[in-house]
């Protein structure tokens, strides 16, 4: 512990001794970090490393042949009163043929009637065509197809057009998602100053946590950019960068600027004021850092890249945010000194000092912490403290019933009609096209590479597949599409999959051919590599390995974080609880998150609808973050308890001790970390409203149930046994002078003791 706390106050000590070099090196980092990300850019993940398994494989064959599938694009034609074989609904998909066709911006245009793209009533045609260019771009080539589309629906007003695609999809990301997407990113920041500002009430001490965290953002986003071109991320990863980076940046800083400020309040000189900080809240930032980075190092465990670019931005963004807490952030108080308080009004500064002062004299001590917390908190602290087994059978009760729906939990890859609100009109397109032609949206695709594509043997092949696959049962409506490419030795199979959408009958028909057919019928053909691709094909291989990685990430996050908390509080009991704490808090969002967006309980207080699963990668990653984020409030109160306890307090004084000094600082924390998540679940994205939901509830319950109620009862009841060290001997306390344990003090809950700090 003492060569831990040594760092921290080294750091610090060295931070306020160089002032200058600490915040101009700090600036010169950030610069130079943002301007060479901003030269190299960042490398986005390929759609084949996005995926594992076969359908990666197939994808991967494909993009090394030159031979990666174009952007494709639909445009469903549909009348309640004419027919698909009347004059005026023929002309109206003629003009869309003709239209798409004369913008230059497409090709293998299929006409329905020629295609069989006309459903079983009639009353629908299926114009299906490709986009030219990279299909990572085709969003650049939307907006003439969607103008033509436009032009004949001008022509035929008694006709219905809906268009559904890449490239119209890309668009309509890029111009409105794209937009909430930055919005919401940045509302983040200003809640995050109000709510800072409430706190401290003056605007310096507001803006210096969110300034760093903001630089630490910016500077890891940079760095983000550069190894990318080494670890290909995926682009959703600098929002969650974005969101670790404000929620533990704005936290670090917080802590260490609180407790500075504490000090201070207790008449201490500013040199010592910061030295305790360093040593003490200081020590946690690392402690506290330190866990998260391991926690999110458990998600390179999965074998999967999207998870080792979340990984990377959150290990970055932390570690650089914590980094800036004990070094920078210490010069910055060390050169601002009194200047802190710039921002608050004269009248308020004076009647904040006198009731500190007040209320230190009435606890007879120096000490900051007395002044914490007002009347309602402490009377409610007292309750709980004096009252430890009913409070904590309730907490846990509390946490137990919110747990219980996680027990039915689904999960899914989600498609675009699950993803995005039912009331968009991608969506209602995308579910139409799907209900009249059932395989158009998302066909299966066999992809094999062999020395002679027109060989006998490969025909054979391909007839086998068939015939197998139609057998078992596997194959839908429509016909198998077979593409050779002999100059790149790849022969692609496209084949409609029994079933609808992500059914059970679908994913049942895609896994056998993947493991069965396809190695039965291609397996035999010499120097051959045979994949099964499609969409389909990757969701269920992606949700597979996610399956299976689930163990090793669990046991390794639980394992470790175990392993630095015994580290860092030289006690297994300390320890035990918290990984316990963590899995109920864990357990608590999990149900609140199927609850909403499973059952549909509540859901249109967060502007959604039940859609009855998670999207698949969810869990875990609010598994790991939690645990990771948890471990703030966690080593913060449980630091400031054993500080109080090594010091002379008995258990309850100590733990009394500890909520009372961190309970401002936990509040505030606990608030910017709620909205900034609260934040992401405002928008229309499934995946990222219920990350942002399932975070926000999370550390809600961690910041109240968890911190207030049940850390406290549970440290109670369990008495000494508490400072019970790996050695199985109880940790003696450090002797000096202690007043015990009042109630009355301050309106609530207090511990009296007197020396200090050691």
């Amino acid at each position: 512990m003492a060569r831990e706390r040594s760092v921290a106050a080294a750091l610090g000590g060295w931070s306020a001794r160089h002032r200058k070099t600490a915040v101009f090196g700090w600036l010169l980092f950030v610069v130079l970090a943002t301007m060479v990300g901003g030269a190299v850019g960042q490398h986005s993940l390929t759609d084949a490393q996005n995926g594992v398994g076969s359908s990666a494989q197939a994808l991967q064959i494909l993009q090394n042949a030159g031979l990666s599938d174009p952007a494709s694009e639909m445009v469903l034609v549909h009348s309640a009163s004419q027919s698909a074989d009347a004059a005026p609904f023929r002309t109206a998909v003629n003009a869309v043929v003709s239209g798409v066709q004369g913008t230059g911006q497409t090709t293998s245009i299929q006409n329905p009637y020629s295609a069989g793209l006309i459903s079983k009533d009639g009353h629908y045609a299926l114009v299906t065509f490709d986009v030219v260019g990279d299909p990572d771009k085709a969003a650049d080539h939307a907006q003439p197809i969607l103008d033509a589309v436009a032009k004949a629906r001008a022509q035929n007003p008694d006709m219905r057009f809906d268009e559904f695609g890449d490239a119209s999809g890309q668009k309509w990301l890029n111009d409105s998602l794209g937009n909430d997407f930055k919005r919401a990113e940045w509302t983040a920041v200003p809640l995050a100053f109000g709510i800072l500002l409430a706190t401290f009430g003056a605007l310096l001490a507001a803006v210096l946590p969110v300034l760093l965290a903001v630089t630490a953002f910016v500077a890891a986003l940079g760095l983000l950019d550069l190894i990318s071109h080494a670890i290909p991320v995926a682009s959703t990863s600098t929002s969650v960068m974005l969101l670790m980076g404000l929620a533990v940046g704005v936290d670090y800083c917080l802590f260490y600027l609180r407790r500075e400020r504490q000090e201070r309040a207790a008449g201490r000189d500013p040199q010592e004021a910061l030295r305790i900080a360093a040593a003490t809240s200081g020590h946690s930032v690392l402690v506290s850092g330190i866990t998260v980075m391991v926690a999110m190092a458990g998600m390179f465990l999965t074998g999967m890249h999207i998870f080792d670019g979340f990984a990377l931005a959150t290990i970055l963004v932390v570690a650089i945010a914590m980094l800036g807490s004990v070094t920078v952030l210490p010069a910055l108080l060390s050169m601002l000194g009194d200047k802190i308080d710039w921002g608050r009004r004269k009248k308020n500064r004076q009647h904040r000092t006198d009731r500190q002062a007040r209320l230190a004299r009435q606890s007879q001590v120096a000490d900051p912490a007395a002044a914490n917390g007002g009347r309602l908190w402490n009377a409610t602290m007292a309750k709980v403290l004096n009252h430890p087994k009913p409070f904590a059978a309730l907490a846990v009760g509390v946490l137990v019933v919110l747990a219980i729906p996680a027990l039915g939990m689904k999960t899914e890859s989600l498609n675009v009609n699950k993803l995005l609100p039912a009331t968009n009109p991608i969506v209602q397109t995308y579910n139409e096209i799907s209900a009249e032609f059932p395989a158009s949206p998302a066909p299966g695709m066999v992809v094999v590479q062999t020395p002679d594509v027109n060989a006998p043997a490969v025909a054979q092949a391909v007839a086998a597949f068939k015939s197998q696959a139609a057998a078992a049962g596997a194959l839908g409506a429509g016909p198998v599409q077979v593409t050779p490419y002999p100059a790149q030795h790849v022969l692609k199979v496209l084949f409609p999959i029994a079933g609808r959408d992500a059914d059970t009958k679908a994913v049942d028909a895609i896994t056998k051919i993947s493991h069965t057919i396809v190695p039965h019928t291609f397996g035999a053909l010499p120097n051959t590599t045979a994949a099964t691709g499609g969409s389909l094909a990757l969701s269920t291989d992606f949700n597979r390995q996610l399956t299976h990685s689930l163990l090793p990430v669990f046991v390794f996050v639980v394992s470790v974080t175990f392993l630095l908390m015994l580290i860092a509080f030289r006690s297994w009991v300390i320890a035990a609880t918290a990984i316990v704490l963590n899995l109920l808090s864990t357990a608590a969002a999990y149900g609140v998150m199927v609850a909403v967006f499973q059952h549909g309980w509540g859901a249109s207080l967060v502007g959604t609808t039940a859609i009855g699963t998670l999207e698949a990668w969810i869990p875990l990653f609010v598994f790991v973050v939690l645990f990771g984020l948890s471990m703030d409030y966690h080593v913060f109160v449980v630091s400031r308890i054993r500080e109080a306890r090594e010091r002379g307090l008995s258990t309850k004084d100590a733990v009394a001790h500890g909520l009372r000094a961190t309970a401002g600082a936990i509040t505030s924390a606990a608030a910017i970390m709620v909205a900034v998540f609260a934040v992401f679940g405002t928008l229309d994205m499934q995946d990222f409203k219920q990350l942002g939901v399932g975070l926000g509830v999370a550390i809600l319950l961690d910041a109240t149930v968890i911190r207030v109620v049940l850390l406290p009862t549970v440290m109670i009841l369990l008495g000494e046994r508490n400072w019970r060290r790996r050695d199985r001997r109880p940790a003696a306390p450090a002797p000096g002078p202690a007043v015990p344990f009042r109630p009355e003090a301050a309106g609530g809950s207090a511990p009296i003791e007197a020396g200090r700090l050691r």
